[in-house]
């Protein structure tokens, strides 16, 4: 029984082991089946390291979480997706809130759709609604979280996959923000896990219908996401044998977002253009008299470079000393990481493309009225452009990685989780 149970297992490992190691074995060729076998060794070991490693981000995003649990009362989010199913708005208790726009007497919460979506699941369960922020944004940030490991495979070396993954996941504003359970953050979760799974088909398998697709789900939630849709065409366009079958698969996926923006737009406001926050009511007098300037206006971008730039913090007495601005803080002081992006250079394509989406992202973030989000440790509105410098980050780090670059991780990991010290005890 012992014999034939060892036998059954050699065969099974031979089997396992891939058909190069059978034949190798079956020839007698002992080396080529040890190099195959030291091959599935490496393979097995770097699972069980991607399996740690993802163990280790949901444990501490959840606990992090459990950590900043308020009052467990239903949002203005999962409101809005009960009331979308049974046809009715708001209600007239959410009129004194910021960006609700009321129509015909009703009112709607001028939010993109993408933030509602993963609310739906929950609405036949009034039981979970008050958990839901919690759970939605939480699981969301786990997903994007763990999407760094797959993007710094593809874009940076071997040596550096795991510190390029530990910036993504805990050195940018994904950590902070997905532990507080705000709806506002949960757009930007979103984006950043869209635009991941982007960036991975586009150094993978590079199908024109996937790379579409993420980012028109990544517009659902930021609509600013949208233009870097532009140079991933431009590109695949360029490189493609069929061009028309390439617009096609491109431009069908990008299409169906677009047109389901402009639905939820239209049934709400009776306007495909009109995204509810040129006419929403604002309580703040701040927010109001910047809207009165311009929704988008040249006149946001110098305060806003200079946030984004040179906010710092404020400094007082008793623990934790560090005062977060309400204003937010510059990325150089929450993930100042992204500085080794720009040693990656422009010369190849794939630099070039990354380069046009950031910044063309970046231009609607820099001249929106809103500054860098109010109320949110650090600048969160970078978190639409924030993927596209991860991955240059990935790149430059396989000509240039040594101990500068590793202390540059290590401070936008220790920034961004002062975010979470910083909403625990101030």
């Amino acid at each position: 029984m012992m014999v034939g149970l060892l036998i059954l297992a050699a065969l099974t490992a031979t089997l396992a082991a891939g058909p190069g190691v059978a034949a190798s074995l079956a020839t007698g060729d002992r080396a080529a089946a040890g190099a195959a076998l030291h091959r599935i060794g490496a393979t097995t070991i770097s699972r069980r390291r991607t399996i740690i490693w993802m163990a280790a981000v949901a444990t501490i995003y959840a606990g992090a979480t459990y950590v900043r649990v308020g009052p467990l009362s239903p949002d203005r989010m999962m409101l809005t997706a009960a009331h979308l199913l049974q046809g009715a708005d708001l209600g007239p208790e959410f009129f004194l809130r910021n960006d609700v726009v009321t129509v015909g007497g009703r009112n709607y919460a001028a939010m993109s759709i993408g933030p509602m979506l993963v609310y739906l699941p929950f609405v036949p369960f009034p039981f979970l609604w008050g958990a839901s922020r919690w759970l939605v944004s939480t699981v969301v940030g786990i997903v994007a979280a763990w999407l760094c490991l797959p993007l710094a495979r593809r874009y940076g070396p071997p040596g550096a996959t795991y510190w390029l993954a530990t910036l993504g996941a805990f050195g940018t504003l994904l950590f902070p923000l997905a532990i507080e359970g705000d709806f506002y953050y949960l757009a930007h979760l979103e984006a950043m896990a869209c635009t991941f799974v982007a960036l991975i088909e586009w150094q993978d398998r590079r199908r024109p219908w996937v790379v579409a697709l993420a980012l028109g789900l990544a517009a659902l939630a930021r609509p600013t996401v949208l233009l870097a849709a532009v140079p991933f065409g431009v590109a695949l366009v360029a490189s493609s044998r069929q061009r028309t079958r390439t617009v096609g698969e491109y431009l069908v996926p990008l299409a169906a977002a677009v047109a389901i923006m402009g639905a939820y737009d239209f049934l709400r406001f009776g306007s495909v253009t009109e995204t509810g926050y040129e006419a929403s009511v604002l309580w703040t007098p701040g927010l109001a008299a910047l809207r009165a300037q311009g929704l988008f206006s040249p006149s946001h971008l110098g305060p806003n470079l200079a946030l984004l730039l040179g906010g710092g913090f404020g400094v007082r007495a008793t623990f934790p000393w560090l005062v977060a601005s309400k204003q937010g803080q510059s990325i150089l002081l929450t993930t100042p990481a992204l500085l080794m992006a720009a040693w990656a250079g422009l010369r190849d394509r794939t630099n070039q493309v990354l380069w046009a989406a950031a910044v063309l992202t970046a231009v609607p973030v820099l001249l929106y009225y809103g500054g860098g989000g109010a109320d949110t440790y650090g600048y969160r509105y970078a978190l639409d452009f924030t993927p596209f410098l991860l991955a240059l980050v990935a790149v430059a780090a396989g000509s240039r990685f040594g101990g500068l670059e590793r202390a540059l991780i290590v401070a936008s990991v220790a920034f961004c989780s002062y975010g979470f010290v910083w909403a625990v005890f101030n």
